[in-house]
C-alpha cells in the first residue's frame, strides 16, 4: 500500500488529503506540531494516521526518519522549509510535491534528487500551478499550428465572492494576514514589449492598474506578481516580446495598501515605543509622524503624507482607517513589538470570512498570437471558481486538489524522472490536467 506523509493541516490540505483518500490503497500519514491537531485532521479520513513532527527542530533526526518511512511526502508547511524536507528525502529515497515555487534552495538540490532517484515536483496548485497546465497547452498548440506567441498575460486573485466583500478594502482572510501583508512588498519583475520592466516593492501597490475580466462586472486592479521574466524561457516562448504574471483585487484595494505602507503600518520592524496601553490613535500618530492624535491633526496629516489624488478617494480611505480603530482611543494590544503584526492581529477579526460566506478565486490567461500568414487573434483561458459555504474555500480546492493529482501520478509511476520538476512540459502537464478537469476545475478557453 502506498505511503503518504501529508506535513501540513492548513486551508488546502483537505482537498488534497480527500483525494488522495479515494484510493482505498493509500495510507495516509499527516503530521503537524501537534498531536491534537493531526488527530482531528484524520478524523473524517479512512487509512490516516496522525503524527506530532514539528519540521523546524533544530534536530533534522525526527523528520527524516518519518519521511525515509514513506513512498512519498507532500510538504504543504511554509516555502522556507521545502529545502529541509527535500534533504531529508534525498536521503531517505523518498518523493516529494509542493505547491510552491521552485526556490534556488530546491533547484541546487537537483543533482543530489537525480543521483537518489526520486521526483521532486513542485508549482502543484493554484498559481502556480494550473496556471501553467493551460499555458503549456495553449502554447504547444500555437506553435503546432505554425503560430507565435508575441503576448503572454496572466492574472490571478483569491477574493471574497462580490457580496462579501463588504469592507473598506475588498478583502478578507482565512489565514494569518501577516503573508499576505508581506507579499505586497515583493519587488517585482516583467517583460513588457521586448524591455525588462522592474517595479520596486515599495511601489508595488501604487503600480497596480484596473483590470477588466469580460465575464465579471466588478471593478478589478491588477499589480505585478514576482518575477515574470523567466516564464518566456520555461515556457518555451522566446518570441514573445511581453511576458506579465500579475496579482488581482477588488480596485479599492491597491490604494487602500499603498497608503497603509505610505504610514508605516507595514513596517515589520520591533518598535521599543510600541507598548501595550498606547491608544490606537496614539500609534497612528507615532506611524506617520504627527505632531498630535486628535482626528483633525491626524487626517490632515495623513492627506499629507498620503498625497491622494482626489478628496473623494481621500475621504474614502480615511473612512476606511477609521472603520479599521486606526483613529479610535481604544487600547491596542500589541503584537511582536512591530506595527505590521499588531496591525495583523486587528485585521484578522475584522477581516475574517463569517459563517455563510464563500470566496472566490479567478484566474485568466491571455494569449496575444500571430499566426503565420501574420493574422493576430488572442486566446484566454479563464477559471471562476466560488467557494462552497460550510465546505471547502475555493482556494483550498483549487490548491489542494491538483496537488493531490499529481502526488496520486507520482505514486502511480506517470512521473518518473528523477530531479527537481514544475509542470513546464506536455509530459507532466497534459496527466495532470486531464484529472482536474474531471474534478470541474478546468479552465474555460475562448477565441477573441
Amino acid at each position: 500500500m502506498p505511503k503518504i506523509l501529508l506535513l501540513g493541516s492548513g486551508f488546502v490540505a483537505g482537498p488534497c488529503a480527500e483525494y488522495l483518500a479515494r484510493d482505498p490503497a493509500n495510507t495516509l500519514t499527516v503530521a503537524c506540531r501537534t498531536l491534537a491537531s493531526a488527530s482531528a485532521f484524520c478524523a473524517p479520513l479512512p487509512h490516516a494516521t496522525p503524527l506530532a513532527l514539528d519540521v523546524a527542530a533544530a534536530d533534522p533526526a525526527a523528520l527524516e526518519a518519518a519521511v525515509a518511512a514513506h513512498d512519498l511526502v507532500i510538504s504543504l508547511v511554509p516555502y522556507t522549509h521545502h529545502a529541509a524536507v527535500v534533504q531529508a528525502a534525498i536521503k531517505g529515497k523518498t518523493h516529494v510535491v509542493t505547491t510552491s515555487y521552485i526556490s534556488p534552495a530546491l533547484r541546487a538540490l537537483d543533482g543530489a534528487a537525480r543521483t537518489a532517484g526520486i521526483v521532486v515536483l513542485n508549482e502543484a496548485g493554484l498559481d502556480p500551478g494550473i496556471d501553467h497546465l493551460y499555458a503549456v497547452k495553449v502554447i504547444d498548440a500555437v506553435h503546432a499550428k505554425g503560430g507565435k506567441v508575441k503576448e503572454f498575460h496572466l492574472h490571478c486573485g483569491a477574493l471574497p465572492a462580490p457580496e462579501c466583500a463588504d469592507n473598506p478594502l475588498g478583502y478578507k482572510f482565512s489565514w494569518s494576514p501577516r503573508g499576505g501583508l508581506l507579499a505586497l512588498l515583493n519587488p517585482a519583475s516583467f517583460l513588457a514589449a521586448g524591455a525588462v520592466a522592474h517595479v520596486a516593492g515599495a511601489d508595488l501597490m501604487a503600480s497596480a492598474q484596473p483590470h477588466a475580466l469580460p465575464s465579471f462586472p466588478h471593478a478589478l486592479a491588477a499589480f505585478p506578481n514576482r518575477d515574470a521574466v523567466p516564464f518566456r524561457a520555461f515556457y518555451r516562448i522566446p518570441e514573445a516580446h511581453t511576458v506579465v504574471r500579475g496579482t488581482l483585487r477588488y480596485a479599492r484595494f491597491p490604494p487602500f495598501m499603498a497608503a497603509l505602507l505610505k504610514l508605516g503600518w507595514l513596517a515589520a520592524d520591533v518598535k521599543e515605543w510600541l507598548v501595550d496601553g498606547l491608544a490606537w490613535c496614539e500609534v497612528t500618530q507615532r506611524a506617520c509622524g504627527a505632531c498630535a492624535s486628535d482626528d483633525e491633526t491626524l487626517t490632515a496629516r495623513i492627506k499629507e503624507v498620503c498625497a491622494f489624488p482626489s478628496e473623494s478617494e481621500s475621504e474614502r480611505i480615511i473612512d476606511g482607517m477609521r472603520w479599521m480603530g486606526l483613529f479610535s482611543r481604544e487600547k491596542i494590544a500589541v503584537r511582536g513589538g512591530t506595527l505590521l503584526d499588531t496591525l495583523c492581529a486587528r485585521l484578522e477579526v475584522l477581516m475574517a470570512y463569517q459563517p455563510g460566506e464563500r470566496d472566490l478565486i479567478l484566474l485568466q490567461q491571455k494569449f496575444v498570437v500571430e499566426w503565420a500568414d501574420g493574422k493576430q487573434e488572442t486566446i484566454t483561458t479563464t477559471l471562476e471558481e466560488y467557494g462552497t459555504p460550510g465546505g471547502h474555500s475555493a482556494m483550498a480546492r483549487t490548491v489542494g486538489v491538483p496537488c493531490g493529482i499529481a502526488s496520486q501520478l507520482v505514486l502511480d509511476g506517470v512521473f518518473n524522472t528523477p530531479g527537481v520538476h514544475a509542470p513546464y512540459s506536455k509530459e507532466i502537464c497534459d496527466p495532470i490536467r486531464e484529472r482536474l478537469n474531471r474534478e470541474g476545475l478546468g479552465l474555460t478557453e475562448n477565441v477573441l
